[in-house]
């Protein structure tokens, strides 16, 4: 597909002639100075505390009332001997979030039930028969991480029980809010958190409540770890707030001190105790821990986060690659099957695709490939039981959330993001979702979608990418949404080599003239696009310098966004 190519929007406007006095002060060259400007970094200070996010630039607690609040509550019961429950969800974000309240419960003296419904049997948030079976085991009261703002009856009939719940969520809420005992969600009310994840949420509970428990409090830093996992897999906006807990926990996640950690990272092929980036995270671990809930039981993951072992942690380590590798060949047969129905709909801007036996913990996923193939929002959908129940992914552009507010009439229930979201429908309503859905799209664009692009920040020759620079960049990481990568357009290249690794990937050589350079570029999943033909050929590449450490030998080369003839 044709990527647009432009210039990022600066956030900064002009730059002021006293930059290069703040990037001396600094210690950071002119050029890195002006990319944290135009990304909105409007002072010495603001650039100080992105590059280096000390946990002491967090807003006091206080500062969330809410949060606050519902710790004293929790506190005051938990000093009159009541059994707590934490109620998780069972992706990466909520298996992190429930781990971060269990170990911290336990360390505090606290014995701690849990419970994480099973994907394809019980669904998303609470249900009324685990509720059941938390207050036979004797809980007393029930908070909920990642999920429950969405509950409201089956929070009026955990009451009927006799269970207090407190919901700790970061969903968009609807009009009417579950009646909890307390309600901690990023999304109500003016937050100093803002479009934190649900782990996040969770470890700035256990953060106020290790104030107010009696006895000695523990480090609470030692769960940084799993709120950065959480963080990094939910895709939420890294904003300054996100970024200090994000850079502080991957720092930990390096160290690897927990068990279940470093039993993940040997199995994904990290080396254990290494520094890891955002990348690694999005695309070694967090897919490992969402696999156990996709294609098994998410307390597996849980288990293995809980782990106090090695021993006990490399066999659930084990375990979970199993059930990613599984995840892997049913994602391909999938993603393959909604490719060919999106392509038979060139005409239809919001996608509903629909197969009887995709598997439910895997559309999530295909619909991602999906809209990254064919740059239109998708809904996938699998007939669950009596009903289709299913996930979506939007293009930047369009909010999913709003268009399945549009559609709130036909579904029975939907929840989730700007971006993603999941949903459940009856079979009967399936080609009125469709119709329904495909017209909100067409309400925000028109008859026709903004073409995919790519945001450049600057233009350099082969000349300029040096360790240095490449050094500098990754003072940026983490990146994520709200902090995308550094990308760059090129001089004019000659392609002198070309070969496919992979199934789908490339490897190009290109030769800077004017800069005398010769540099590697690897292209992933654009062997379609970046044939043996472009050998020879003159060319601009959008592209991203990094370091690459093969066999002890440490080498510079480009990750290739995109590429176009220098004549056009």
């Amino acid at each position: 597909m044709t990527l647009n190519w432009r210039q990022r929007k600066s956030l900064g406007g002009p730059e002021p002639k006293t930059l290069a006095v703040w990037a001396d002060n600094l210690h950071i060259s002119n050029f890195l100075a002006g990319l944290l400007w135009h990304r909105g970094l409007t002072s010495p200070e603001a650039m100080e505390i992105f590059l280096s996010p000390g946990l002491r630039h967090l807003p006091p607690l206080e500062q969330w009332p809410e949060l606050i609040n519902c710790a004293e509550l929790l506190a005051r019961e938990l000093t009159r001997n009541r059994t707590v429950a934490v109620w998780g969800d069972y992706d990466a974000d909520g298996i992190t979030a429930t781990a971060i309240l269990i170990e911290f419960f336990r360390k505090r003296g606290i014995q701690t039930l849990y419970h994480i419904p099973e994907r394809l049997q019980q669904g998303y948030g609470l249900n009324t028969e685990g509720l059941h079976e938390l207050k036979s085991q004797g809980a007393d009261l029930v908070i909920t991480v990642d999920c429950g703002i969405s509950n409201i009856e089956e929070v009026d009939a955990a009451k009927e029980i006799g269970l207090q719940i407190f919901i700790t969520d970061h969903h968009l809420p609807a009009q009417e809010l579950p009646r909890a005992r307390a309600i901690v969600n990023p999304c109500l009310g003016d937050c100093p958190y803002p479009q934190t994840s649900g782990a996040a949420v969770a470890f700035l509970l256990a953060a106020a409540l290790n104030r107010l428990l009696p006895g000695e409090p523990v480090d609470i830093r030692e769960y940084l770890d799993l709120a950065a996992l959480g963080t990094i897999a939910d895709i939420v906006e890294l904003n300054i707030t996100n970024r200090i807990l994000v850079k502080n926990g991957l720092l930990c996640l390096g160290e690897a001190k927990r068990p279940g950690i470093f039993a993940l990272k040997e199995i994904s092929k990290l080396p254990p105790t290494a520094p890891m980036g955002s990348g690694q995270v999005s695309f070694g671990l967090a897919p490992r821990i969402n696999a156990a809930g996709r294609m098994g039981s998410p307390e597996q993951a849980l288990k293995l986060l809980l782990a106090p072992d090695l021993s006990t942690a490399r066999p659930l380590a084990a375990a979970l690659e199993k059930h990613n590798l599984e995840r892997r060949r049913v994602e391909k047969k999938t993603i393959e099957e909604a490719a060919e129905q999106a392509g038979s709909m060139p005409d239809t801007l919001g996608l509903v695709l629909y197969h009887q036996d995709w598997h439910k913990g895997i559309v999530g996923i295909a619909a991602s490939r999906v809209v990254e193939q064919f740059n239109r929002p998708a809904l996938l959908l699998t007939k669950d039981g009596n009903r289709l129940t299913g996930s979506g992914r939007s293009i930047p552009d369009f909010d999913l959330y709003q268009g399945l507010r549009d559609c709130s009439h036909l579904l029975l229930n939907y929840g989730g993001h700007r971006m993603a979201a999941g949903l459940s429908i009856q079979e009967a309503e399936l080609e009125q979702l469709r119709e329904i859905f495909n017209q909100s799209v067409q309400n925000c664009f028109g008859e026709c979608l903004p073409p995919p692009a790519v945001d450049l920040d600057a233009e350099l020759n082969l000349g300029q990418v040096d360790l240095t620079l490449v050094q500098e960049l990754d003072l940026l990481q983490p990146f994520g949404q709200g902090n995308p990568q550094p990308v760059f357009r090129s001089a004019p290249l000659s392609v002198k080599k070309h070969r496919f690794f992979g199934q789908n990937h490339v490897s190009i050589e290109v030769w800077d003239r004017k800069a005398g350079v010769n540099m590697l570029g690897k292209a992933w999943r654009q062997a379609r696009s970046m044939g043996p033909e472009i050998k020879g050929e003159e060319v601009r590449l959008a592209f991203t310098p990094r370091l690459n450490n093969y066999n002890g030998l440490t080498s510079i080369d480009l990750q290739i966004k995109d590429w176009k003839r220098t004549e056009s």
